[in-house]
Parts: C-alpha cells; sequence; structure tokens
C-alpha cells in the first residue's frame, strides 16, 4: 500500500478510528491535497475532539454497527477504508463487509520495525499481516531502503495526546452512550500511570544490581522472557494463550524441567503495563512450588539492547523485542504469531527443546537484514504518530516514499462550518 500514494489520488476515503491524537485529522488535509475525497466516522468524544468537524458521529449499539456501515459505504461509494488497530471491536466487526465489497483495506500499527517508524498494511496487520513466512522469497538481494529520520522521545507527546483523548472520552459518554472501548475510557486510567511512576522510581532501587550481575556473571547464561501487556492483541487475538499468567507458568515448568541447570531464566515486565499488574508474587510462588526459585529473576527498567546482547536465547510471545532479539542475533522461540517466525530466524521446534537446542540456533543474520529491508519498504513509515516530522518530504507528518509528493488537486481543508443531522442512531455532520 505504500509503494506509490498517487494511487489515493481521485479515491473516495473512509477514515475509522486513530491513533490518540491529531494524525488522522492530519492525514486527512494531506489526502485531499493529492485529490482524494475524505471522510470519517467518530465513536467517542476522544475521536470527536481529535477530528472534529466533517465527520459523521456513530452513536448506535454495536450490533447495528455493521450494517450501518455497510449502508455509509455504499451511499458514499467508497474506494479505500483506513483504521489503526484491525483487531478493535469496531474494526474486526466491518472488515468482511469491506472485504466482501472490494474496497481497499489499509491498517494502521505501531511499527514493526522500532524506534522511528509506524506500520501500514494492506488487509491487516501481526497476525493478519500478509507478509510471507517462506524464507525462500528472501533470499534475493535487500530491497533499496531510504535513509531513516530519527524522530527522537515520543512518550510524552503520547502521553499528552492519550490524557485528552481519555478525559473527552469520559467525559462525553453521554453523547456516545453505546460505545465501548477496546479499553477503559475513563478517568480512573490516571490511577495506573500515577502507580506506574512511583514504581519506576522503586524498581530502580530495588534492581539498581542486576543489570550488572547478568552481564557479568550470568553473561550468556540466562534466557530472557519479555512479557507483553495483558490486553495486548498479541495475546488475546494471535496466540493461544488464555493469559499472561497462564504464559508465564508454562515457561516455568518448561525450563525447570528442560533447560541446563546452569542457566538463569530472566522475565521482564512491560514498561506500559507497569501501573496494571504486578507478577511478583506469581513468579515467586510458582518458583518456589518447582524448586527453581535461586534460577529464576523478574526485573523491569533494565536496558533491552544490553540484556539482548547478554542472553543466551530469549521466549516471546509476538513483540517488536522478538524482531530486535534477531537482530542481535540471539536465539529466540516465538510463542504466538509472528511475522517473524521463519525458519532461518526463530527456533522452528517446541518450546520444551528450545532451553538445550538454543546455542545450535543462532539465527540467519543475512536472512535477517534482508527481511528488515523488505518489512521497512513494503510496510513501514518513517515517522511516528504522536510527534509528526517537520522536515520536507513528509506527508502527514510521515515520510512516504520519493516521487509521491506531488499535488494532484488544490487541498480541500475541512470547514468549521457544518451542519448536524441525525442519520440511524448517528448524528452527521456535512461540511458547508
Amino acid at each position: 500500500m505504500i509503494d506509490d500514494l498517487r494511487m489515493f489520488s481521485g479515491k473516495r476515503i473512509l477514515l475509522l478510528q486513530g491513533p490518540i491524537g491529531p494524525f488522522f485529522a492530519h492525514l486527512a488535509m494531506a489526502l485531499r491535497g493529492i485529490g482524494a475525497e475524505v471522510f470519517k466516522v467518530n465513536f467517542n468524544a476522544g475521536d470527536w475532539f481529535h477530528y472534529r468537524h466533517g465527520a459523521f458521529h456513530y452513536r448506535d449499539t454495536m450490533e447495528k454497527w455493521p450494517d450501518w456501515f455497510a449502508a455509509l459505504i455504499r451511499r458514499l461509494d467508497i474506494d479505500v477504508v483506513l483504521l489503526f488497530g484491525d483487531c478493535r471491536p469496531i474494526h474486526t466487526a466491518i472488515h468482511a463487509i469491506a472485504v466482501q465489497q472490494a474496497l481497499e483495506v489499509g491498517v494502521f500499527e505501531e511499527g514493526y520495525v522500532r524506534p522511528d517508524y509506524v506500520t501500514l498494511e494492506r488487509f491487516g496487520a501481526n497476525g493478519y499481516s500478509q507478509i510471507s513466512r517462506q524464507p525462500e522469497n528472501f533470499q534475493q538481494e535487500s530491497v533499496s531502503v531510504s535513509k531513516r529520520i530519527p524522530v527522537g522521545n515520543t512518550f510524552w507527546a503520547m502521553v499528552w495526546h492519550g490524557g485528552w483523548y481519555f478525559g473527552m472520552g469520559s467525559l462525553g459518554k453521554p453523547f456516545f452512550p453505546h460505545y465501548r472501548h477496546h479499553r477503559p475510557l475513563t478517568m480512573r486510567e490516571l490511577l495506573p500511570w500515577i502507580r506506574s511512576a512511583w514504581r519506576k522510581l522503586w524498581f530502580r532501587w530495588k534492581e539498581r544490581d542486576i543489570q550488572e550481575r547478568l552481564t557479568t556473571r550470568w553473561n550468556q547464561r540466562y534466557f530472557l522472557v519479555p512479557l507483553q501487556v495483558f490486553n495486548d492483541v498479541q495475546v488475546t487475538v494471535h496466540a493461544d494463550w488464555e493469559s499472561i499468567e497462564h504464559f508465564i507458568e508454562t515457561t516455568l515448568y518448561s525450563f525447570a524441567a528442560h533447560a541446563p541447570d546452569d542457566t538463569l531464566l530472566v522475565f521482564k515486565h512491560h514498561p506500559m503495563e507497569r501501573g496494571y499488574r504486578d507478577y511478583t508474587a506469581l513468579i515467586g510462588r510458582l518458583s518456589e512450588d518447582i524448586g527453581v526459585a535461586e534460577r529464576i529473576l523478574y526485573i523491569h527498567d533494565q536496558h533491552l539492547p544490553t540484556l539482548l546482547d547478554h542472553a543466551c536465547g530469549v521466549v516471546i510471545i509476538n513483540s517488536t523485542v522478538g524482531l530486535s532479539a534477531i537482530g542481535h542475533r540471539v536465539p529466540t522461540k516465538v510463542c504466538g504469531n509472528a511475522i517473524y517466525d521463519i525458519p532461518g530466524l526463530t527456533f522452528q521446534g517446541l518450546l520444551d527443546d528450545f532451553w538445550a537446542a538454543a546455542p545450535a540456533a543462532r539465527p540467519d543474520h543475512g536472512l535477517y537484514q534482508r527481511f528488515r529491508d523488505y518489512l521497512i519498504a513494503k510496510t513501514q513509515l518513517n515517522g511516528s504518530f504522536y510527534k509528526p516530522l517537520k522536515t520536507p518530504g513528509t506527508f502527514a507528518g510521515l515520510v512516504w516514499n520519493e516521487g509521491c509528493m506531488e499535488p494532484q488537486a488544490k487541498s480541500q481543508p475541512v470547514s468549521s462550518t457544518s451542519s448536524v443531522a441525525d442519520v440511524g442512531g448517528a448524528v452527521v455532520r456535512h461540511s458547508t
């Protein structure tokens, strides 16, 4: 989908839910600048806050949403649907309809390659990606990849946009009474972030000597298990695990029964889950019950690239850390559905066999380079949803392919004047 932006010229494009922040509003203006007609559906007051004019406001139930969507795309004669997060309930409910109607479906996601990239794929992302899993498709020479422009720290920009999004979404619930977010859309979400801040300070002090121990005494003698956020779709949709707790328990039992006696198992907490979950008690209890407490560590904020450089293996469900581990030439076992779970890159056997087989399962670095370059060229855009690049040649704050930026038509800015009408449980704004 990112080969040539001119494919959008003259198209009628419908934007569904986007990333938190104004990215979809910026994208709409940029698309109009190359001759596309753009429409948008808002589902909650957080969506409205970042895209206030010229949008359809859906206010009815989830049960009626697919039929409403089908009627909308027919009435507007839509060619392309763009959305962020293909596993969100509002998006999974209409994906089959869009495909059945022969519409182009473009899925934005956080970057497969981080930092400094975001994802845009046809049809689906992650477990639904159409990227080949066959190594022979990446045996030819690497495709050309443009020089990356560093984005810088995007955390506080994301926090800023997220605060407005969740705050407005919570305050505006009476206007969207039937909407159900894939995460709690309430002001109570501030509490985990406050808890995360003091936990970060606590664990920084408590674990102040762990990284040095791992990189010296235990160098090449520990298996790293980067945990994921408990409600991440990589866990709830693209893997066969009941929960993170289930994954922890299974991994612990497998390690205890099959790993070499002189190795450690190191669970690393996901930084975005620090304020929500704490697995200290679970890991401690299971380790004691199994009899391997002295060989288990549970850590939080150590420098991940350094940990990868000194690990003898990585076990993961599916996250960008797995691709980073392969790039660091660390034997990697994937326990979910990952686009990089390819023979030659990851261990293809059972988890029980991985512990002993890891030394002979190092990734093919040439294959990794070709796969990574292909991934960047075909699915990644340099930039950030939350902190737009300001350099020349960007399109909605992202760097697209050269030669795609020439305007095909004059920009059609969204007017601030609009009329409002109720249509089938939705508030429809018609720009004038």
